[in-house]
């Protein structure tokens, strides 16, 4: 049996998560990784290798990862998303307010905006910049306290319960003070090292500068931002590269995609072309046809991973009674009736059988039927790739806040079961 053994650990998710502070950034992240162990990045737009080998290809924000042995399939593959929700900056950033010195900010994602309030943001993202008459790009990333949204006082509250956000008034960020608004985007082209004039477009957000961290009296917790997807993005990196080193019967995937938390729809979103092409093309440049890439696609399984909610201690009630996850209690399949989650009773069984295969516990998930329940990126990647797909996840807390917490044994696991269900038995 394929060693499902892998270097995860907790102190390497937090300093993966803390090197990643964007979709973007995670990209540079794995694929800095993947080079240092003999992968190979292609280009879309040029023919590919016909020899088995490493390789990779980049979309923006949205990553696909596999190891080739010189055959067609089938393919056992793990995706992930690679984008949170956040505070994003506005088109026309600037703004001033009674002496203050603003950026508009709008909400992207289901954002836990009170979250947000009063921390040290600072920014990452991407630029688009005019080289002569081509258009290059610039990662930013600026890790200093340059931003904060402040909470209104206590005293100013209506009832004094708390406040309710509008998300188009009261997230702007301060960045100082002055009567006319500075230029933000000059700030962040500067930093970036380029001329503020050669800047043509802008996908920014901020990040919570705290460092990610392992918590608690006995060590036993991670408190980090954006383990909500950036938890399954590592687990499945180092699952992926552990399968690659000890191949089983199918040609491991690895595919982490951006705009989950918007929906998908996106040219490098799970509702894109870009896995099943991406397939496809491994399948056309080995020598097959189409007909071998379908036979490839049919003997394939894909697991979407995702974080779940552990039973939050304070609101157990929230919970469906029957189905508690324990954080440091194993991975979590999820299942929904209403395919929220793609998860059928062969996805279902691939999976258990990983957990089984990896010595590791396996929980099982459902939502109260009586509370609105998330998506993932399963049930899209099943129907447009036809393959069986599972939803599975690693157990976390506060889901969807700027800062979230999961368990230290659950890293560990979570990428021994995705390494053994990578490599299945012969």
């Amino acid at each position: 049996m394929p060693s499902s053994a892998t270097a995860a650990s907790a102190a390497g998710l937090c300093a993966f998560i803390d090197a990643s502070p964007s979709p973007f950034h995670v990209c540079r992240t794995i694929a800095e990784d993947l080079d240092r162990n003999g992968f190979v990045r292609l280009d879309e737009t040029q023919p590919w290798p016909t020899a088995g080998g490493r390789y990779y290809v980049v979309r923006g924000g949205s990553l696909v990862a596999w190891a080739d042995p010189a055959r067609t399939g089938p393919f056992r593959v793990v995706g992930a998303h690679t984008d949170s929700p956040n505070l994003r900056v506005k088109q026309h950033p600037d703004l001033s307010v009674a002496g203050w010195q603003l950026v508009r900010l709008e909400p992207y994602g289901g954002a836990w905006l009170n979250s947000w309030l009063d921390r040290e943001l600072g920014i990452s993202g991407r630029l688009s910049v005019r080289e002569g008459n081509r258009l290059a790009e610039r990662l930013v990333r600026i890790d200093e306290p340059i931003l904060r949204v402040p909470q209104l006082a206590i005293h100013l509250s209506e009832d004094r319960r708390g406040v309710t956000l509008d998300p188009q008034r009261h997230l702007n960020a301060i960045w100082g003070v002055g009567g006319e608004p500075a230029s933000f985007l000059d700030y962040v082209a500067e930093a970036a090292g380029v001329d503020p004039a050669a800047v043509l477009g802008w996908e920014l957000m901020t990040h919570d500068l705290a460092a990610s961290r392992v918590i608690g009296a006995g060590q036993d917790l991670i408190s980090a931002p954006r383990l909500d997807n950036q938890g399954t993005c590592y687990a499945g990196l180092q699952a992926f590269r552990t399968a690659v080193d000890n191949p089983g019967a199918a040609v491991p995937v690895l595919a982490v995609f951006d705009h989950e938390e918007v929906g998908s729809q996106s040219d490098r979103g799970a509702q894109s072309e870009l896995l099943s092409t991406v397939l496809e093309r491994i399948v056309l440049a080995r020598g097959g046809g189409r007909a071998d890439f379908l036979a490839a696609m049919a003997g394939s399984v894909c697991a979407s991973g995702d974080m779940a909610h552990a039973t939050h201690p304070n609101y157990p009630e929230r919970h469906e009674p029957a189905h508690g996850i324990a954080i440091n209690g194993g991975p979590v399949l999820k299942v929904n009736q209403n395919l929220r989650y793609a998860t059928d009773a062969v996805g279902a069984g691939a999976f258990a059988l990983a957990c089984a295969q990896a010595g590791v516990p396996m929980q099982r998930y459902v939502h109260r039927a009586d509370l609105p329940c998330g998506s993932t990126i399963g049930p899209m990647t099943a129907a447009r790739t036809g393959m069986p797909t599972v939803d599975i996840g690693a157990p976390q807390l506060a889901m969807h806040s700027a800062r979230e917490m999961m368990g230290v044994a659950d890293i560990t696991a979570y990428a021994a079961a995705l390494a053994a269900f990578l490599a299945p038995e012969n």
